[in-house]
């Protein structure tokens, strides 16, 4: 689940498909050390943890999304990404805490056994990373929810690395971090939830928070038609007082102080396929509203999938990433994936900590501008919504040799040339050709390292190879 809230048999001569349900996920307790095996790529197949993977027209992970697979920073103690959902663990401390054997799942998983529908614009080519049409890389840890309820714990907390192609910029990287909570009860104990409630309530009038809740169940919002209603308000309150405990946990340090204002939160509709009713939760933060998670009463259809008909619950997400930028104070995503000692040793097990900028090196940008393929020039917005639809969830990726232009693709060639030297890529510029039509369109690719000085022939280096990769791959011209 994300803010909008929101797998294997070896082959022997040849590749056998593999079956991801049989891979267990472990609590992290016994698996602080996990490492990948290995994560390499071949023209005909990917070889991740061990296990081949045939290539087909889906695939389209590149050698520096494979390169991320071993890196864990979820499990490191003393990295802010690790520190904060050591915090989570410890106020939620009676939920069993899990990690997933594998960043490998299949599209079954990630997307239909969590009801996204097969037009869903996740599904897409351009915003996922795809092994072959049935496996992927996860695009969310909501893809392990089925497999966890199976093995009949009632409250978890699940944290994984997730992968989505995405735009260049300080706050977004292809890799992320997520992490997962859910509370589940027995049917026939529903009826304990009104006196937890009134012990978390208790709890929370200690605190000194200032809770904006307006929502209502609503036909957009609307409890499930097969659960009690009464249950079913129990369940919201329950999640709700929760999670603003676990918000006054994270971000209510200045309100503790004597005199200072109350910590602000507001809960807001949602939707999310795998919810309802659903909410995403936002503090009051520098200023400015700063949204949180996404949660939401478990949908039943979920449960019953999973062989626990008789449970009913709630579950929540949120990224570890933007939280730790906020509540680190750390700028730039990229920094998260650096060796320098002087980012790492500035972190403690268990502390929330200020982030002390030790460089900040000169940027030094080159323009790229260039001419759409001809089929984006013919009709580009239904070519894109066409890539979008249907080129994932069992229907036909774009036809052979077709060349299309979509951004992400853009940025995802940028990222495998320059790795973390490319800070942003920003369109600054589209034209229209008033007599042909043609299209073309200008980006500004901003290089920084940041632990030393680029020199512009290295920067120079990585724009051509740039270059001349979307002209062989995207079928652009170069104004």
């Amino acid at each position: 689940m994300t803010s909008r809230l929101t797998s294997i048999l070896l082959s022997s001569a040849s590749v056998l498909r593999p079956c991801s349900r049989n891979r267990p996920i472990t609590p992290i307790r016994h698996r602080y050390l996990h490492r990948y095996q290995s994560t390499l790529s071949t023209p005909d197949s990917y070889k991740i943890n061990g296990l081949t993977y045939p290539k087909d027209s889906y695939s389209n992970i590149p050698s520096s999304i494979l390169d991320k697979l071993d890196r864990n920073l979820h499990l490191l103690p003393s990295h802010p990404i690790s520190i904060l959902r050591q915090i989570v663990e410890d106020h939620f401390s009676t939920y069993t805490p899990l990690v997933p054997s594998s960043a490998v799942v299949s599209v079954h998983q990630n997307f239909d056994e969590l009801g996204f529908p097969p037009d869903h614009p996740g599904r897409s080519l351009t915003d996922s990373y795809y092994i072959n049409n049935e496996y992927m890389l996860r695009t969310h840890t909501s893809a392990h929810e089925v497999e966890s309820y199976k093995k009949g714990l009632d409250k978890w907390l699940l944290s994984a690395d997730v992968y989505r192609r995405d735009e260049i910029d300080s706050s977004h990287y292809p890799v992320f971090h997520q992490m997962e909570g859910t509370h589940i009860w027995q049917n026939e104990d529903l009826h304990t939830l009104p006196a937890l409630n009134a012990e978390l309530e208790e709890r929370l009038k200690e605190c000194n928070i200032l809770i904006e809740d307006e929502t209502v169940i609503s036909t957009s919002n609307p409890y499930q038609p097969h659960h009690d209603t009464i249950h079913a308000e129990q369940i919201t309150k329950h999640l709700k007082h929760s999670l603003n405990s676990l918000i006054f946990r994270l971000f209510g340090h200045h309100a503790s102080q004597k005199g200072a204002e109350p910590l602000r939160v507001r809960w807001i509709e949602a939707y999310f396929p795998f919810t309802t009713p659903s909410y995403e939760v936002e503090v009051y933060w520098n200023g400015q509203w700063l949204e949180l998670l996404g949660c939401g009463v478990v949908m039943q259809k979920t449960l019953d999938l999973s062989g626990v008909s008789n449970k009913s619950g709630w579950a929540f997400g949120l990224g570890l990433e933007r939280l730790s930028m906020v509540l680190f104070s750390i700028p730039d995503i990229r920094l998260f994936w650096t060796s320098d000692p002087r980012f790492l040793t500035q972190f403690k097990q268990g502390e929330i900590t200020t982030f002390q900028p030790y460089s900040k090196y000169p940027p030094c940008y080159k323009d790229m501008s260039f001419w759409l393929p001809p089929s984006a020039n013919a009709s580009a917005e239904q070519h894109e919504h066409e890539h979008g639809a249907a080129a994932a969830g069992g229907k036909l990726p774009p036809k052979s040799g077709e060349k299309t232009f979509h951004e992400n693709d853009y940025c995802e060639i940028v990222r495998d040339v320059a790795g973390d030297l490319i800070e942003s890529v920003t369109l600054i510029d589209k034209f229209s050709h008033p007599k042909t039509n043609r299209k073309s369109k200008c980006y500004r690719l901003n290089y920084r390292h940041m632990d030393r000085n680029l020199s512009n022939e290295e920067v120079n280096e990585l724009q051509q190879q740039v270059q001349k990769r979307v002209v062989q791959e995207m079928g652009i011209e170069m104004r």
